[in-house]
């Protein structure tokens, strides 16, 4: 059980962040494990978001580009592939083709328009958010960052559960697809809400409430999309998952303006 969770600790980091993590194992036990560890990711991701984001306003930067560097830092820990499927994602919805050919619009290396329109308003809703944070304060800003990316890859553990189909037969979508058990999808959930309702507590005043029900929101926004993606393309790619990833962070980011 020890080595599996090593390796699944590996599979998280290694697929899901460019960090330089070797996965050492990559079959379906190991693909669970890593799925069930992906908000410990997303929470690693987070932080290292937050650090540089908190010294650059500490150093008197201002908050816009505390921001601009905390959204930066993600999409350069992922080498960009969250935000490609985002795009890919977007231009094969948009398509309104039938599920063949708009699989094989997402897996063409070009961003169409439907995608570069849906890249320009998820980043600038990510800076604008956190530009109101961390113009609150960097404590504000920094708890914005870690719970927005802890619930990211949260989203990505309830989109590997099982019953939800992979849209190709390789790539990652088919690799992780429903591999989750519900009850461990259910005890991730419970404890990655809970942490990030202790982060928000650590502000004071509703923040425990309100960081929480960022991340519920965040999940069911995240749920919607998935459905959609299943319906249209008959299940997950590595490109939906990505999509995933940057729309529940984005949504649990909106919540936390308000």
């Amino acid at each position: 059980m020890t080595s599996l969770n090593s390796h699944g600790i590996r599979f998280a980091f290694g697929t899901l962040t460019a960090l330089p993590v070797r996965v050492t194992r990559w079959d379906r036990e190991t693909a669970r494990a890593g799925m069930l560890g992906a908000p410990l990711a997303g929470l690693l991701v987070g932080l290292l978001a937050a650090v540089p984001g908190t010294l650059s306003l500490l150093l008197g930067s201002g908050p816009l580009l505390a921001a601009v560097v905390s959204v930066a830092v993600p999409a350069a820990l992922t080498r960009g592939l969250h935000l490609d499927g985002l795009a890919d994602t977007a231009d094969g919805l948009g398509s309104a083709k039938p599920a063949e050919e708009a699989l094989r619009i997402m897996k063409q290396s070009d961003i169409g328009p439907f995608g570069v329109i849906t890249l320009l308003f998820v980043l600038l809703a990510q800076v604008a958010v956190l530009f109101e944070l961390y113009g609150q304060g960097w404590a504000q800003g920094a708890a914005g960052t870690v719970v927005a990316a802890v619930a990211a890859r949260l989203a990505l553990t309830l989109a590997s559960r099982q019953g939800i189909p992979p849209a190709r037969p390789e790539g990652l979508g088919a690799a992780v697809a429903g591999t989750v058990p519900f009850g461990g999808a259910a005890i991730v959930t419970v404890l990655a809400v809970a942490a990030c309702a202790g982060t928000g507590a650590l502000l004071g005043g509703y923040g425990a409430v309100h960081h929480a029900v960022a991340v519920v929101v965040a999940l069911g926004v995240a749920h919607l999309l998935l459905r959609h993606c299943v319906r249209r393309f008959g299940g997950v790619t590595g490109d939906v998952f990505g999509a995933l990833e940057e729309t529940a962070a984005t949504a649990a980011l909106v919540v936390l303006a308000f």
